[in-house]
């Protein structure tokens, strides 16, 4: 099964970031490939295919960092694109108490390789992908829904809840199954 961990904002912040959404350019763009709302989460890390014996070992590792920190108060403002050409992605920012998400990001991937499990090697960056314009969306209208994000600051939440989910390939759209969750503990 194909695995990853993340935290997903609140319905108050996706349907704010999703009103914003609706006025960038890639919306209207026949092709752009908009993420879902039902979607939008941040990926804390990447396992990618994980052998269903071993689903026991992932929970166990994502259950430890879970107690490693404390649920973090966050924002989902500004926004840029990674890559570029076919691979071009547009994503809003993470802001806040980052630090705790970065913290819970190496606890959970060293907890992974600890197990012997999967991850994913990049960098951890905080982010949200909103959508997937490629190269069907010219890059004009990229760097003006970029600009457009550079403003957006939605409702600030706290992120209480770490997610185990699945997600299933060869999907249009991709689906996404909850496989466990965790909570962060409320703190100061």
């Amino acid at each position: 099964m194909r695995l990853f961990a993340a935290i997903y904002p609140p319905a108050v912040a996706v349907a704010d970031l999703t009103a914003r959404m609706k006025g960038l350019r890639v919306a209207s763009a026949r092709h752009a490939r908009l993420a879902d709302p039902a979607n939008l989460h941040l990926t804390l890390a990447f396992l990618g295919e994980v052998p269903d014996d071993r689903l026991a070992d992932v929970k166990h590792a994502l259950a430890s960092a879970a107690r490693t920190v404390r649920c973090p108060l966050l924002r989902l403002s500004g926004g840029g694109c990674f890559g570029a050409g076919r691979s071009t992605v547009l994503w809003v920012d993470v802001r806040g108490e980052v630090e705790v998400l970065d913290a819970l990001a190496r606890s959970i991937r060293d907890g992974l390789r600890e197990a012997g499990l999967p991850c994913d090697d990049k960098p951890f960056r905080a982010h949200l992908t909103i959508a997937r314009p490629g190269d069907r969306v010219p890059e004009s209208d990229v760097r003006s829904d970029v600009h457009t994000l550079h403003d957006y600051a939605g409702p600030q939440w706290a992120a209480d809840e770490l997610l185990l989910i699945r997600s299933h390939l060869g999907r249009t759209p991709p689906r996404y199954t909850r496989v466990a969750v965790w909570a962060l503990a409320a703190g100061s």
